[in-house]
């Protein structure tokens, strides 16, 4: 029995680009040049200059110091930092509590607010006030309604309401401190996850609900089938955006607990460590690794959303 061959494929030849593809090329590149610009003097410029000085012994004062090259020094000394340490465990455990309810939180409210009911405008513009509020004033309003003597209004309800037996120390004590100040910042910031999903789920065809309504789906079928899978890039967007914010977090903590060893996230103590102490050089190696740590998280939630499309 005879077999035929198959003739080998034929590379194909990759087509040149025209002379007007290339001038095309060329113009793009020229109208980015002012946006790469900007980019370079406002990011990569102070990146570039804050990994340079983690190298060194600057300090604050400059002229009482001089400057000098330790190499690897301020990242040793930064490794045995159990200080340092514990923010990193705080500031994780913070932005776990918080983006974790924010994002479910702000799901149910943009779902709420994307169905038709009458009062929706107004239900979306209610919704955004805890995020307008600037965060210090936010949270000077907090620290004013937790507190446990004059002006705590949570604990004044919770003892008349018999809620309470006694007024608590919500920011004082270590088994309240977190929960409080997260409370807060799910409080202020849900809004804003919510305002990030609305804008994807409105990105959704009303004629696929409608197709799947007539199949039969349920509305909890429509919602795993449809909503999720087609919400991927808005959740992508929206959990970056806010891990990034809560780990480098700053003013809440600031504002409720100052310098508190027991209580300070990772951005508190490396401004901390470098306007107070003055030590400029090892508060950049841990600006350094702060942006490691936020760049590691940000390749594990575009890693896991390319592997659940896959």
């Amino acid at each position: 029995m005879s077999t035929v061959a198959t003739p080998a494929p034929v590379p194909r030849k990759r087509r040149r680009r025209t002379k007007l593809q290339r001038r095309q090329t060329r113009l793009g590149w020229l109208l980015l040049v002012p946006a790469l610009a900007v980019v370079a003097c406002v990011a990569i410029y102070p990146l570039g200059k804050t990994v340079y000085q983690s190298f060194t012994n600057q300090e604050f004062l400059a002229g009482l110091t001089p400057t000098k090259w330790v190499g690897l020094d301020n990242y040793r000394t930064l490794w045995h930092d159990t200080i340092f340490r514990d923010t990193v465990v705080l500031t994780i455990k913070f932005t776990a509590i918080t983006v974790s309810f924010e994002f479910v939180l702000g799901l149910i409210v943009a779902l709420v607010v994307n169905s038709s009911f009458k009062g929706r405008g107004v239900m979306r513009a209610v919704m955004l006030v805890p995020w307008a509020i600037p965060t210090v004033v936010a949270a000077k309003m907090w620290q004013w309604m937790l507190d446990d003597h004059t002006y705590g209004v949570i604990n004044d309800l919770g003892v008349r309401t018999h809620i309470l037996s006694h007024p608590h120390a919500w920011l004082a004590q270590t088994s309240t401190q977190l929960a409080s100040v997260s409370a807060v910042d799910i409080w202020k910031t849900t809004p804003f996850v919510a305002l990030l999903l609305l804008a994807g789920l409105q990105v959704i065809p009303n004629d696929l609900y409608e197709a799947a309504s007539v199949d039969g789906a349920s509305k909890l079928q429509q919602f795993w089938r449809i909503t999720l899978p087609l919400l991927r890039p808005a959740i992508l967007v929206t959990l970056i955006f806010r891990t990034l914010d809560a780990l480098r977090v700053f003013d809440v903590f600031q504002v409720f607990f100052g310098y508190r060893l027991n209580a300070q996230t990772m951005a508190v103590y490396t401004q901390s460590t470098t306007v107070n102490d003055g030590h400029v050089g090892y508060g950049a190696a841990m600006s350094v690794a702060i942006f490691l740590i936020i760049s590691l998280f940000v390749v594990i939630y575009v890693t896991f959303m390319r592997v659940t499309e896959e």
